[in-house]
């Protein structure tokens, strides 16, 4: 069984490759193209948790694949997840989906409506984060990209678990989770949450680290999704 993994944009895609050190396959499929190598069938499925779910299921749908990995640069909730730090999710969350009452946020859980989180294996997230050198934590799925200190104090006093932002892994894992298929987040922190500073973006560092990480990753993977899939 194969792994698909999802980033947004092609700089991610590329990063995740280089691990291999092998040249691609592009294999073209419905809405989607799919770089080839390794295990790994990699694509860059655009930004955004819808985005990122469409591409996913296109994908899913010229499978079979064992695991879904959404993977890419994000930012990291400080002190805990510095720049330059990977992180693995322990859980993958919807942090802005629901609504805005007199009383505050309510997730779309508790309007009674679908689910705010996915939990990858347990195991397999020990396993990754052993591998990588990860921490381990939420990973909160963003639509609108944090820019205040206050905004990010409210994002970690409802995820106390949180480590880390993106736009992404929420999209990935609902495709994945339609399916019955697992799945994993993974990300290399490029800026702290907060209060945008684009000097002190770390973008160039984060894709290597994003590299080192598959290389060590691609193991895990492959012996998971062989042996382990149902820890």
């Amino acid at each position: 069984m194969r792994v698909l993994v999802v980033t947004a944009v092609p700089a991610e895609r590329d990063a995740v490759t280089r691990a291999s050190g092998a040249a691609c396959e592009v294999r073209r499929v419905p809405g989607a193209e799919l770089h080839r190598t390794g295990p790994l069938d990699v694509l860059a499925g655009g930004v955004g948790p819808a985005a990122a779910a469409a591409a996913t299921a296109y994908a899913l749908a010229s499978g079979p694949y064992g695991l879904v990995v959404s993977a890419g640069i994000g930012g990291g909730f400080a002190p805990a997840a510095p720049v330059g730090s990977l992180v693995v999710a322990g859980g993958i969350v919807a942090a802005d989906l629901g609504a805005e009452t007199p009383e505050g946020f309510v997730p779309v859980t508790g309007l009674g409506f679908g689910r705010d989180r996915h939990t990858p294996p347990a195991r397999l997230v020990r396993e990754a984060a052993a591998a990588t050198g990860a921490a381990t934590g939420a990973v909160l799925t963003v639509s609108t990209v944090t820019g205040s200190a206050e905004r990010a104090g409210a994002l970690r006093a409802a995820h106390p678990d949180a480590l880390a932002e993106a736009m992404e892994g929420f999209g990935v894992a609902e495709a994945a989770g339609a399916l019955g298929v697992p799945v994993l987040e993974i990300r290399a922190v490029s800026n702290p949450v907060g209060p945008r500073d684009r000097d002190a973006w770390r973008i160039g560092d984060a894709l290597t680290a994003l590299t080192g990480a598959f290389g060590k990753l691609i193991p895990v993977l492959e012996g998971w999704t062989h042996h382990d899939r149902n820890d």
